[in-house]
Formats: structure tokens, C-alpha cells, sequence
């Protein structure tokens, strides 16, 4: 990819052109970006070279019906169109059956059926393989075509986890804690996992055939409130290399891999670098984003959340001067780049949106 030749700034793109839903439904400014919010997000991710310090109302979520997992989850938006509530949930690729919870707004695998095995030795026995050749991928291309076709950079994530959540979804959670430090299952989970990662690369071929799409967005939460789930050296023993598989698969097609982890992971943080993801966007507060910035900012980009304010109570000047101070430490630095965190979407307003946005222009400049 060719790196874009730096735009100097000019004043007009502060004109807001838009106002973006984010997350928790923070209504996030887009403002008139020198280029599109596609490339920009290109220029950041895949040369290291951002334009303006991203916010994610550059990304768009594409979750084709097609892949039975979003709809098990509930997560479908073919054509535009959202699912019901009451046609959310059902089986996912491989047969596990979910139940769509709405006061949660996700859903959970069913109680009332026992996981496929708890044993990972069985695991041949009881799972079924999806036949995803057999997937409408024509037909689903051909309906979202005209949909596919905005500015923004477009990930399509994998739910359900490519290696804890997965084996969590297969054994229960308790069962695959355990698999992952049983010296007798060892053998076993690698053999499933290597399986696992060899069918994600065919999905992934299948979906950069059908759709004009940018990215993979791939679910695996690590860690509780408190700690991750496993040790460091589990999850570089256990889960890392089939990670970097699709990683590396994933880039050799000019994508973008990106990590979705909930939980306290700033332990693991060593294990996403080396299973080759470019950016991981913390749970904030249990994660010290900053810290994170700091110390591997140049080797994976963090979703970092600047300090909050209260905007009732301090004045413009001060809100400013916040902006600017963020911009200085995190956008200073060259080689190291990051985005803002999601969590972070509801300050994203007026006068602190506006600074951060013209400052992160200018740093970049330098």
C-alpha cells in the first residue's frame, strides 16, 4: 500500500458532516476528513501513519446472516436490515445452540443442554464441522453489495471466539479452564485449535471473496474483572500459535486483524503482540490504557482512553487544554500510535472533539 503524501490542514475540516451513534450510544462528530474515513483508518493500521487520531466512527461492522454465529449471537445487519429480538439466537456454526437474553443485550449458550464434551479428548467425537461452502455466499454478496459501499473501513468480526470462548462454548467454562492446564488434554486442544484456526482462514477467504471489506475483528475475551482467566504462559503455550496462524493469513491478504479481548489483560498484553494482532482496544478503567500506550505503543495499537472531565463544571479553556495535553503525550511520538477507546465515545464532544481532532492533525504533520 502506498502511504499517503501528508495533507496540510486546513480550517474547513472542522466542519462536522455528520454525527455518528458510538458506543453506548455517545453521539461522536465526524468531521470533514482530508480523506476518506476508509483510508484513513488504512494509513493508521497498515503503515502506521495516521492523519488524524482516530476515534472508531471510521470503522462500520458488517455481520452477514449468512455466518450462522451472528445470528446466534444476535448480531445480523444483512442489507441494513437489524433482527428481531425473537429471531435472535438459535445454533451457531457448529451446531451449539444459544438463547438470546435482552436485558443483557447478548446471549449465552443454552443451560438446559449439556455441552457438546468436557473431556477434550472427545472432541472428534462431538463436534460437527461446518460445511461453509454450502453457505449462500453468492447470493449474500450479491444483496449487500450497494451496502458495502460507504467510506468508512469495514471489519467483519467472528464472534464466538477463536480459542477460549470457543472451547468455552464447546465444554463449558469450568471444563475448558481446566483443559487448558490438564497435561492429558494438552495434545487434544492443540490438535482442536490448529483445526479451528485452519477453518477461520477458509472463512476469511470466502468473505474477502464475497465482500468489499477491509478487516477481522476477532472475538476472544481473556480475562474477569480482575485477572485473566489463564496464566501468561498458558495462553503462549495453548493459544498464541493458532492465533498468529490466522494473523499472519489474515495479512498476507492486505487485511487488518483486530482484537476484541474483555477482562483485565494488561498481563497478556506480551501474548496478543506475539499472536500478531495489530490493535487491541482495552476494557478501560480495569486496564491501564496509558500505561499500555506507553510501554508497547509501538509494537500494537491501544485504544486508549484520555483523562475524563466534566464538562459541566470546567470551562472550554480548560476542556481544551485537556485535548491538547492528551495529543502532546500520545500523538507526539513517532512509531507510536494508538486510538481513542471506545469507553472513552461519550466525551467526544464539542470543544474537546474539535481540539483533539485539529491538534492530532498538526502532531501528525511534524
Amino acid at each position: 500500500m502506498i502511504i499517503i503524501t501528508r495533507i496540510p490542514f486546513n480550517q474547513d475540516e472542522l466542519t462536522v458532516t455528520a454525527i455518528s451513534t458510538a458506543f453506548r450510544n455517545a453521539n461522536v462528530p465526524v468531521f470533514n476528513y482530508p480523506v476518506s474515513m476508509r483510508e484513513g483508518w488504512k494509513e493508521l493500521t497498515l503503515n502506521r501513519n495516521p492523519i488524524w487520531l482516530e476515534t472508531g466512527v471510521e470503522t462500520f461492522n458488517f455481520y452477514p446472516d449468512i455466518i450462522p454465529d451472528n445470528r446466534a449471537r444476535g448480531f445480523v445487519n444483512d442489507q441494513g436490515m437489524r433482527i428481531s429480538d425473537d429471531e435472535k439466537g438459535g445454533k451457531d456454526m457448529f451446531g451449539v445452540d444459544w438463547v438470546y437474553v435482552p436485558s443483557a443485550g447478548g446471549s449465552m449458550e443454552n443451560p438446559d443442554i449439556p455441552p457438546l464434551f468436557t473431556d477434550a479428548n472427545d472432541w472428534e467425537k462431538f463436534i460437527q464441522w461446518p460445511d461453509i461452502d454450502s453457505w449462500d455466499w453468492e447470493g449474500s454478496s450479491r444483496s449487500n453489495k450497494e451496502y458495502l459501499q460507504n467510506d468508512q473501513f469495514k471489519y467483519i468480526p467472528l464472534l464466538n471466539g477463536f480459542g477460549f470462548e470457543r472451547l468455552i462454548s464447546f465444554m463449558g467454562f469450568e471444563a475448558a479452564a481446566i483443559a487448558l492446564i490438564d497435561e492429558d488434554q494438552e495434545d487434544a486442544i492443540k490438535a482442536l485449535l490448529e483445526r479451528t484456526s485452519d477453518l477461520y482462514c477458509r472463512i476469511i477467504d470466502r468473505c474477502c471473496e464475497a465482500y468489499n471489506i477491509d478487516g477481522f475483528l476477532i472475538h476472544d475475551d481473556w480475562g474477569s474483572q480482575r485477572a485473566p482467566f489463564f496464566s501468561v504462559d498458558v495462553g503462549r503455550e495453548m493459544i498464541v500459535p493458532y492465533m498468529k496462524k490466522v494473523t499472519d493469513h489474515i495479512h498476507e491478504l492486505g487485511k487488518v486483524a483486530e482484537l476484541h479481548s474483555c477482562g483485565c489483560n494488561e498481563k497478556q498484553i506480551e501474548n496478543f503482540i506475539a499472536a500478531g494482532w495489530d490493535m487491541w482496544s482495552p476494557m478501560d478503567k480495569i486496564n491501564d490504557t496509558q500505561k499500555l500506550f506507553d510501554e508497547y505503543g509501538d509494537r500494537i495499537i491501544i485504544g486508549v482512553s484520555p483523562d475524563p472531565f466534566d464538562p459541566e463544571t470546567e470551562s472550554e479553556s480548560e476542556i481544551r487544554e485537556k485535548a491538547r495535553n492528551f495529543v502532546d503525550h500520545f500523538c507526539g511520538t513517532p512509531g507510536k500510535v494508538c486510538i481513542i477507546n471506545r469507553y472513552f465515545a461519550p466525551y467526544l464532544q464539542g470543544a474537546y472533539a474539535e481540539e483533539l481532532y485539529k491538534d492530532s492533525r498538526l502532531a501528525y504533520l511534524k
